[in-house]
């Protein structure tokens, strides 16, 4: 088929558009961004005859692939800690990935162009055809490997998980407030043009140095899609640049879709490789030096800062910050500890660090051990229940963290957290910009400008909150995190599949309620609130308690 015919097809396309004259549109999802002077063209030009056939092709090298490990025997190969931790993952990348679909028609109703709604009607096919072959993924897992638990129910676990529900307020983003906040710029500007770099290219490496050879031919499959994407998101942006009534609102929404991309996807895709690897040769790269060639170089130098040439002010100050997160204040290995210390309330097991993992990390992260090595240590020595509590109830030099409002990651860079009062209630933040997300940008009027389209983070957002006051084992069985004997905890702190080295319901009943640190935070003073975030400002790194005044 010659280029030229399908040009002319994708000519031809947008002559089918219309605009219904027998009713008034509803419209469900407005923007607060104009478009009045936009003529943008889409750059890819695909039409669906050249389409199907090009994805049928990707989806039979993925399903080939997919028979070539179950006759190889590769389920058994892959090291099990790499695949604990895909239990979380693909029960929570699929969501992104519906959420995106459902996403493209929110464009449909505010980009008043029909070159470039042909892009987002193939886009939307391309995310329905993700979540169905990461789904499937998952499913080959469950069905091979030596320990489905986890696998076999995480499509209703990750809602409701103390780590799952960061993935979920990220979905939601996409799909949720100002159509052209969440669709194009949350999704396709920061989400799929930074951040897949680390998620589809650098996560498979890890993959394949972990014996699992699946991930990196799905994801691959997957990646190869987002350019179509990327363009998309492109085009939108250069379509809203050309009216300069929106600059105030890319501005806005460019430093909101950034940081909280950067605190989730860091949090997760970080842990993932960093924690979930058995592979510690020394040339491989770390997540830190990753994200530096991926994010840094590749997205904010080529993509972003070019932007600057249209007048746009581009967030450097949380670029940088970021990056000063990942690699001064140890943003990932906090994650990591804290997914660990609450590992009860998991679906997946979580291996203890060696002294191979253990000079790994001080290779690449040098400092390291004086950090977090004395809280894994610990985190070892209690994974066998032996008359102690899990570590989350013992006394290991860790305070338990705050919830963050807007992104969900916990307060765990100490010295950042922040509060502020909203509707007679406290919140606390991670950092000053997911305050300034809550406070300033998620608003009917931001800077005397009416936005009424823009999204509320508002319901029951926090994990702790919810069961607040509950006892351990009646969490752990209201999630349904049990085996099937009704009291094996499909979590664990180690790889032993030992029925007598295993934790059950039983031995949580050593442990007290949970209690929400911000239900707590809540019922202080507001003297007892003051002298708890100084307090808490002093504390860690690592989680650790406050140093006690000098006299």
């Amino acid at each position: 088929m010659s280029r030229q015919s399908l040009a002319k097809a994708h000519q031809k396309i947008q002559e089918l558009a219309w605009e219904p004259q027998y009713h008034e549109p509803y419209m469900k999802y407005g923007t607060d961004y104009t478009f009045r002077k936009a003529q943008k063209k889409d750059p890819l030009k695909q039409i669906l005859r050249s389409y199907f056939p090009m994805e049928e092709e990707k989806d039979n090298r993925v399903y080939g692939a997919e028979d070539g490990a179950i006759r190889g025997n590769m389920f058994r190969q892959v090291q099990e800690r790499w695949l604990e931790w895909q239990k979380l993952f693909l029960s929570i990348i699929p969501l992104p990935e519906v959420s995106a679909a459902r996403s493209m028609p929110m464009l449909f109703h505010v980009v008043p162009n029909p070159e470039l709604h042909n892009g987002q009607a193939i886009q939307m096919i391309d995310e329905v055809r993700h979540s169905t072959i990461q789904q499937n993924l998952k499913r080959l897992y469950m069905n091979n490997y030596i320990d489905p638990a986890g696998f076999n129910n995480s499509l209703r676990n990750f809602h409701n998980d103390y780590c799952g529900t960061i993935g979920r307020q990220f979905a939601e983003g996409f799909i949720t407030g100002d159509a052209i906040t969440a669709a194009s710029i949350y999704l396709t500007i920061v989400a799929e043009t930074a951040f897949t770099n680390t998620l589809f290219v650098a996560m498979p490496a890890e993959a394949a140095a972990n014996g699992d050879y699946l991930l990196p031919t799905v994801f691959h499959s997957v990646q190869s899609d987002e350019s179509r994407h990327i363009s998309n998101g492109y085009a939108t942006l250069l379509m809203a640049l050309s009216d300069e009534g929106n600059r105030q609102l890319l501005e806005r929404d460019l430093r909101y879709a950034w940081w909280n991309n950067h605190a989730v996807v860091d949090a997760a895709i970080g842990t993932f490789i960093e924690y979930g690897t058995k592979d510690r040769r020394k040339d491989r790269e770390s997540y830190a030096e990753m994200w530096r060639r991926w994010i840094y170089d590749d997205y904010y130098r080529s993509y972003l800062v070019p932007l600057e040439k249209y007048g746009l002010t581009i967030p450097h100050d949380l670029i940088e910050e970021a990056w000063n997160r990942i690699w001064n204040k140890g943003y990932v290995h906090e994650v990591a500890q804290f997914f660990a210390t609450g590992w009860l309330a998991n679906y997946w097991r979580i291996d203890p660090m060696t002294d191979e993992d253990f000079e790994w990390f001080e290779y690449k992260y040098p400092g390291w051990y004086d950090k977090y090595g004395k809280w894994w240590e610990n985190y070892s020595r209690l994974s066998i229940p032996n008359g102690h509590k899990p570590i989350v109830g013992e006394d290991v030099d860790y305070v338990y963290p705050q919830r963050c409002w807007v992104c969900m990651v916990p307060c765990l860079i100490r010295e950042d957290m922040v509060t502020a009062e909203i509707d007679g209630v406290h919140r606390t933040y991670c950092s000053e910009t997911c305050r300034w997300t809550d406070v300033e940008a998620f608003r009917p009027v931001y800077q005397g400008r009416e936005t009424p389209n823009m999204g509320r983070l508002v319901g029951h957002r926090e994990w702790e909150t919810l069961y607040h006051g509950w006892t351990w084992d009646k969490v752990v069985e209201d999630m349904g995190f049990v085996r099937d004997d009704g009291k094996t905890m499909t979590a664990q702190p180690h790889l032993n599949l030992d029925p007598k080295k295993m934790w059950t319901t039983e031995h949580l009943k050593r442990l007290g309620p949970v209690l929400s640190p911000n239900v707590l935070f809540n019922e202080m003073s507001d003297a007892e609130r003051a002298a708890f975030v100084a307090d808490y400002n002093r504390q860690g790194p690592a989680g650790r308690p406050a140093p006690a005044p000098s006299a």
